[in-house]
């Protein structure tokens, strides 16, 4: 059974994850919008690095011992 501490960690991390992508995304449309290249480039990094962080806390979760 996982310690309160990783459970917590687990919660921040998937939480951390969201916002990046939430992030990521309106960057992403904002630079859409307006035409910059550069935002859209941001935009994309943050959801990568969103979906990253999302993947690599249920990768370890899920692994077997």
């Amino acid at each position: 059974m996982a310690l309160e501490e990783e459970k917590s960690n687990l919660f921040f991390g998937k939480v951390g994850g969201l916002i990046f992508v939430v992030i990521g995304f309106l960057l992403a449309a904002s630079g859409y919008r307006y035409g910059a290249a550069g935002y859209m480039i941001a935009g994309v990094v943050f959801i990568a690095i969103g979906i990253m962080l999302l993947m690599g806390k249920v990768l370890r979760r899920n692994q077997h011992k």
